[in-house]
């Protein structure tokens, strides 16, 4: 009997996170398309196939539906900065963070830039992600300390300048590497994605000065 409602509970459970990551997909697809302000949850439900109360049952309010598609990409960010980590496809820590940066700026910036434009306009907004969004935080301290190491594992392999501080290095890289860089500046550019992660790239390893 207890594991018949053992079983009972964990088909319910995965039904609810399969549920909940629908929400999500969709929400971000309509914030995409109409911004945030213009964006309801009644719409989002609609789109779903659900009750307008089933969205409020797993997020109370568009700012907690935007914390967790932040907190998404953030959970996957770290699985891809891992796999690629521990892949034997990137031999050297330099191919291995190029590999990191490239995912981070053609996959996660660019979508999260985009998001970013929709809902920003807003002050009350940027303070509650803020305020409430304690796990995105942490999961970037979590990104930036594999950044950190990768550039310590390339100083001691002589890929990396020694004289130069390693969290100056990790500031220049997110500096350049930012989705409020990507939003304020490449917005509208006729650059793709993959070519500005490449320029990108190239600008972080080897500079903007000519070489002889």
């Amino acid at each position: 009997m207890q594991t018949e409602h053992r079983t009972h509970l964990s088909l319910k459970e995965k039904q609810r996170k399969e549920r909940e990551a629908l929400i999500l997909t969709t929400a971000e697809e309509v914030f995409f398309e109409k911004g945030y302000h213009e964006t309801s949850m009644e719409e989002i439900a609609t789109r779903v196939g659900i009750a307008k109360g089933t969205v409020y049952l797993h997020f109370p309010g568009k700012e907690d539906l935007v914390i967790a598609i932040f907190e998404r990409d953030m959970r996957s960010l770290l699985q891809e900065i891992d796999a690629i980590i521990n892949s034997d496809k990137y031999a050297t820590p330099r191919t291995k963070l190029e590999a990191v940066l490239y995912f981070m700026h053609t996959g996660l910036f660019s979508r999260q830039a985009q998001l970013l434009s929709t809902i920003y306009s807003g002050v009350d907004l940027k303070r509650k992600i803020m305020e409430r969004g304690c796990s995105i935080r942490n999961h970037w301290e979590s990104v930036v300390t594999r950044v950190a190491a990768l550039l310590e594992q390339g100083k001691t392999a002589g890929e990396f300048d020694k004289n130069i501080p390693t969290r100056v290095m990790v500031m220049a890289i997110f500096g350049i590497f930012s989705p409020k860089s990507y939003h304020n500046i490449f917005q509208g550019d006729d650059l793709t994605p993959d070519e500005l992660a490449k320029h990108l790239i190239r600008t972080c390893f080897c500079g903007i000065a000519t070489h002889a």
